[in-house]
């Protein structure tokens, strides 16, 4: 073990937060070029950019879940998550490669739909980005004791993070999104296969192992139970309970968009709409007073995922879509004059989101609190998406208020993982970062699908920041809900499963 892990100096919290670096990267590259691509290279329509962009939620939906519960129970490589980093690393590095080349492939494999192969690409580069968040969000809650270090963990992973998502829209807005691209695929390769086997993994989870509970138990005087229920499909549909509303509406929309199906009025989406608000209201409203760790632990869980979910509309709603609003509200802006102010754009933002997690939100969060933190870092957001609303008509205004935006954002990409993982049991990081990530994908869903159509259909643009301003606004009052983790004093994972070696050796 490197003695900067057993000390968890800040030199360690920059190398852990690498491999999530490579990830969020990939996706940087993804967020700048994919629609940019799609739109003034490839003539795709909004409501078929809409679709590629899909492919993300869907992707995550499987392959986070699945990757969480396996990296929970596996043991390769001396890791639990190495693996899953190193190979989705690759694969993304691949597919980024990819991208400038959809063209080519298509020559090749003499095909005529675009669209197909842009979709078959989108889909395993997000399958490969999903392979690997998990495990790199994952190893940062195995390796931190909880509290304050946790935070930490997560607030340096996006500080790191956010200065590369920086550097990616700075390279997209100098020298044009195809550099961006071929840097992307250098980088996301070396981040995400060489870092990892620099960070020794614990072996034994639980609140502190699996069989080994005893021992740490003896060790540390702690009595917590490290054992939970079994990841069921039963279990997982009562865990995501406040979700099922985002879960309804995004196969009924999928179906809908692969048949071709033309469904009368919009009855689906309104009853979905009105299920998605009653069991988000339901989660919030429920108190953790006078329950069991285990059961609080996954009311807890629930109000996280009900406050999370609707701030992703909002987000992804202006990935995809940030450059319809840009060209409606500056139409003397030609293609690539568009795609030059979106990258500055999502670099102001990306800029405030990689200075201040570890300058400004830690130590807010251990003065005041994660969840208050949180709220408050989206009623900024709301205020800078609202003024975008009736200001955002030249270049240097978006500029400045995505900086406002970027507190926001900051705040989504660092602190609610942070909250989660106080809410939940060590022993199944894996399965319940993924569970969190459907907070993410599935809201994700609407952005593509819903949010795609009604920005497709309304000539004023403006009202794509509309919806991003209303859905960030109600996470903030949810979020505002949440009951604020208890710390536990826990020792550094690392130290703890040496010494549980040191003691069954010494038992033989």
């Amino acid at each position: 073990m490197l003695d900067i892990q057993k000390r968890l100096s800040n030199s360690f919290y920059a190398l852990l937060a690498l491999p999530a670096t490579a990830m969020g990267f990939a996706l940087s590259v993804q967020i700048a070029a994919l629609s940019w691509l799609l739109t003034y290279q490839y003539g795709l329509e909004i409501t078929d950019i809409g679709l590629v962009w899909a492919t993300g939620p869907i992707a995550g939906i499987l392959g986070q879940v699945i990757i969480g519960i396996i990296s929970d129970k596996v043991w390769v490589w001396n890791g639990r998550r190495r693996v899953f980093i190193v190979v989705g690393g690759v694969l993304a590095s691949l597919m980024l490669l990819a991208l400038p080349n959809i063209g080519i492939i298509q020559a090749g494999l003499g095909l005529e739909a675009i669209l197909g192969i842009a979709i078959l690409i989108s889909m395993i580069l997000d399958l490969s980005i999903n392979v690997s968040f998990n495990p790199t969000r994952s190893i940062i809650a195995d390796v931190t004791p909880e509290g304050r270090e946790r935070t930490k963990g997560y607030t340096w992973m996006q500080t790191v993070s956010g200065t590369f998502g920086v550097l990616s829209y700075f390279i997209g807005a100098m020298f044009g999104n195809i550099p961006l691209i071929y840097f992307g695929v250098i980088l996301v390769f070396l981040f995400s296969v060489i870092p990892p086997f620099f960070v020794k993994e614990p072996k034994y989870l639980g609140r502190y192992g699996e069989d080994e509970d005893e021992i740490a138990k003896e060790i540390t005087g702690d009595d917590t139970p490290g054992s939970v229920s079994d990841a069921s499909i039963r279990q997982i549909l009562v865990s995501i309970r406040p979700l099922w509303g985002f879960l309804g509406y995004g196969i009924y929309a999928i179906v809908k968009r692969l048949s071709g199906l033309e469904f009368p009025g919009y009855y689906f989406e309104i009853g979905a709409l009105i299920v998605t608000i009653y069991l988000i209201g339901e989660a919030l409203m429920k108190s953790e007073e006078g329950k069991s760790r285990e059961e609080a632990g996954k009311i807890g869980f629930q109000k996280v995922l009900a406050a999370h979910s609707f701030s992703w509309i909002g987000v992804q709603s202006m990935f995809i879509y940030f450059f319809a609003f840009v060209d409606f509200r500056m139409p003397a802006l030609s293609g690539d004059e568009v795609g030059t102010v979106v990258n500055w754009s999502f670099f102001s933002l990306n800029l405030v989101a990689a200075i201040i997690p570890v300058l400004a939100l830690e130590p807010l969060a251990n003065r005041f609190g994660r969840v208050k933190t949180h709220a408050s870092a989206l009623v900024m957001m709301t205020i800078g998406y609202g003024a975008i609303v009736f200001l955002g008509d030249s270049p240097w205004t978006i500029y400045i208020l995505m900086a406002v935006v970027g507190i926001g954002w900051a705040s989504i990409i660092s602190l609610p993982f942070a909250i989660m993982s106080q809410k939940i049991a060590q022993n199944q990081m894996g399965l319940y970062m993924g569970l969190f990530n459907l907070s993410v994908v599935l809201p994700q869903l609407v952005s593509s699908f819903a949010v795609g159509d009604i920005v497709n259909t309304v000539e004023n643009k403006s009202v794509l920041m509309v919806i991003c301003c209303v859905t960030v606004a109600f996470s903030a009052i949810a979020w505002f809900l949440v009951r604020e983790p208890k710390d536990e004093m826990t020792e550094n994972p690392a130290l703890m499963d040496e010494k549980i070696e040191e003691k069954l050796e010494g038992d033989q």
